[in-house]
């Protein structure tokens, strides 16, 4: 059974940091599209970013050049590290699992295997 665990999300000022982790069980994890999503109160879930089986990794526009997915296949576990963090990153944070080899899409549909969410709260 696939299952995925997020964790490290957490309270934290505007421009700092946070690093998401997103542990696989049941399954190994490179061998599958990894994608995070974000979901604030009244809003859609929207993807975030994501990395393919054959490591090629996307991003939102509105992310682009602050946060970074990267796995670490002894670890089973894939991140999102969060840096210049801004009031409205504040959502529940949820990672999933796709498909793609050289593509990953960021659309919610596309995936299944919901992890549980982290909470990120960008506030001073």
């Amino acid at each position: 059974q696939l299952q995925l665990v997020e964790s490290g999300g957490g309270l934290v000022q505007p421009g700092g940091s946070l690093r998401l982790s997103c542990a696989a069980s049941g399954f190994t994890l490179p061998y599958y599209t990894i994608g995070w999503f974000r979901q604030a109160p009244g809003k859609e879930r929207e993807g975030v970013s994501c990395i393919s089986s054959g490591a090629r990794t996307y991003y939102v526009d509105s992310v682009k050049g602050r946060f970074t997915i990267s796995r670490d296949a002894t670890k089973n576990t894939v991140y999102l590290q969060m840096n210049s963090l801004k009031p409205e990153d504040t959502a529940v944070y949820y990672c999933a699992v796709g498909q793609g080899t050289y593509y990953c899409s960021l659309t919610p549909s596309e995936y299944q295997s919901w992890g549980q969410g982290t909470q990120v709260t960008v506030s001073s």
